[in-house]
């Protein structure tokens, strides 16, 4: 092509227009991006930094908690003679209340024990309302703990509150249970610490745990 030749002005507009389009819609792509993340930040925050005050409240009224040895029967589901095995055991009641003081539904996920043997930290989530009764019949001697069970997963609507016995059962004999330690408040971690060793953890969906601590000592059944 000649050094001299020249594109007619109307190719020259409609060249320079295209372009101008092109950056144009680059720039509103960009913008839509850029507001997409400000949302997704926008809503991380929330979430991450929760209500004020928290969405939920709670007390844990009392706490008992039965050692035991198991022994199995020495047959299978069969019926057919096995070895017998025993192992030590801990079974934990609580009583909890908890309340949904936030505007919007908040649907509890698990409820977990929290405590420190010599050999490191333990957290058991809930046993659930079967594995509840099922103890409560093997155990004739805990029938005084009868009550409501909580339910580990349930929804509750704003100002609902829940008030019933949690179970849990974890393998340890009585000996490293009477080990367990007591631990600071930890207010980085929404850790209120421990007085009597042990303390539970609320699992929220989308939202902050809650942690709660007896204020009265374990109770041996």
């Amino acid at each position: 092509m000649s050094l001299l030749h020249q594109e007619p002005e109307e190719e020259i507009d409609d060249a320079a227009r295209g372009e101008e389009l092109t950056k144009g819609s680059s720039h509103v792509v960009l913008a839509g991006i850029v507001a997409t993340v400000v949302v997704v930040i926008v809503v991380a925050v929330y979430v991450l930094t929760g209500e004020k005050p928290p969405v939920a409240s709670g007390e844990i009224v009392q706490v008992w908690a039965h050692p035991s040895r198991v022994e199995t029967s020495g047959f299978d589901a069969n019926g057919e003679a096995m070895a017998k095995q025993s192992f030590d055991q801990v079974l934990l009641f609580a009583h909890i209340k908890v309340r949904n003081q936030s505007k919007v539904p908040l649907f509890l996920e698990d409820v977990l024990v929290n405590f420190r043997l010599p050999d490191g930290g333990l957290s058991v989530s809930q046993g659930d309302a079967a594995q509840y009764q099922e103890v409560l019949l093997a155990y004739p001697e805990l029938t005084a703990l009868r009550g409501n069970p909580l339910a580990p997963r349930t929804m509750l609507a704003p100002g609902e509150s829940l008030d019933g016995i949690a179970f849990w059962i974890f393998r340890a004999n009585k000996q490293q249970w009477d080990t367990r330690t007591d631990w600071k408040q930890d207010s980085s971690r929404r850790d209120p610490g421990s007085k009597f060793g042990l303390n539970f953890t609320f699992s929220f969906q989308y939202q902050h745990s809650l942690v709660l601590a007896p204020h009265t000592p374990v109770i041996e059944q």
